[in-house]
């Protein structure tokens, strides 16, 4: 097998290239490069309607759910805070719809950022809206300290304590169903990563390790795609032999073109 392919999640905005302005597919191209720096195979995932989503899920290993601007509050039943973003009606739709076909597939994930909340709300939580302080930068990623349960994937990955850079200022406030926390701030008050019971790899964080110097997440995330292609590629497979002996069947007992039936 080769590389896993790993889907990356984006939005649409408008883009200048030559004397052209026209909406284009827009992601940071860090992430692009941390997942084939992990040895996966990168694909720019634009938001398409939710029909398309589960043959979309179907041609991937992994999926990493990217940073961005706020939920619409509507999605957990709040009022919009000055401090939230107006809402990307459109990614929202994709992105909740895109989370719950990937845990119903089992597709390995890495939900990083608005990626954390785009997984708590799909599971029916909440977040707390704005937190003070705790985005000094709105366009920079600062040193953060993270506090990671030593039983947790992520904890036994990376170990206990960890320092990350990371940029946001809502996180979960009620979890959603078959959500555990794993990391929290050094002061316990904001929950920093979750993880999805009973997913092979389900790991959402308030970090950004395709910013920082770390490469164990990633690396880990892509490696659990990768056994998960193999065992798709596996079952296809074993599957073979069955469907050639149907179709042989079939044939067996199709008629002859222009035999007479008694």
């Amino acid at each position: 097998m080769g590389r896993p392919v790993i889907g990356i999640t984006s939005e649409l905005e408008a883009a200048r290239w030559g004397d052209w302005i026209r909406e284009a597919v827009v992601s940071p191209v860090s992430y692009t490069r941390a997942v084939e720096k992990a040895g996966g195979a990168p694909v720019v995932v634009p938001p398409v309607p939710p029909d398309s989503v589960r043959a979309l899920v179907a041609g991937l290993d992994g999926l990493v759910f990217t940073g961005g601007g706020d939920l619409n509050t509507e999605l957990y039943e709040q009022q919009r805070l000055d401090e939230t973003d107006p809402p990307d009606h459109r990614r929202d739709r994709f992105e909740l719809a895109l989370m719950r076909a990937v845990l119903e597939a089992g597709l390995p994930f890495l939900a990083i950022g608005r990626g954390l909340h785009v997984l708590t709300v799909a599971r029916g939580g909440t977040l707390t809206q704005h937190l003070p302080a705790h985005r000094p930068s709105r366009a920079r990623y600062l040193p953060h300290d993270v506090r990671l349960s030593p039983n947790s994937l992520l904890g036994r990955l990376l170990g206990t304590t960890i320092k990350v850079p990371a940029g946001h200022h809502q996180a979960p406030n009620r979890l959603g169903e078959g959500l555990v926390v794993a990391g929290w701030s050094p002061d316990d008050d904001v929950t920093e990563a979750v993880e999805v019971t009973g997913h092979k790899f389900g790991v959402g964080v308030h970090w950004h390790p395709e910013e920082g110097d770390d490469p164990r997440l990633m690396a880990a995330f892509v490696a659990a795609a990768a056994e998960h292609g193999q065992q798709g590629e596996l079952g296809e497979q074993r599957g073979q032999p069955a469907r050639r002996a149907e179709q042989a069947s079939k044939a067996a007992v199709k008629p002859r073109a222009g035999a007479r039936s008694r």
